[in-house]
């Protein structure tokens, strides 16, 4: 049987490893660029599903609302 975190979790639209662009939604906290990697799949909060990204450029992850986050277009 599923409990309900495992259930939120697979509803997740990225995947672990998967490249994304990240378009923060929040004022006055600017990105490196913005290709990111998704890290860590995390519960939703608010009927919305969160993950943790990180960009090469950066020394630390960020966590973002799968609202922010696109499909990375591949090269």
């Amino acid at each position: 049987m599923i409990n309900n975190k495992e259930a939120d979790m697979t509803r997740h639209k990225f995947k672990l490893g998967q490249s994304v662009d990240f378009a923060l939604a929040r004022p006055g906290m600017p990105t490196t660029g913005r290709q990111y990697e998704i890290v860590r799949l995390l519960p939703v909060e608010n009927g919305e599903c969160l993950y943790r990204v990180k960009s090469k450029g950066e020394t630390f992850e960020r966590v973002a609302r799968e609202s922010e986050l696109s499909r990375r277009a591949p090269i």
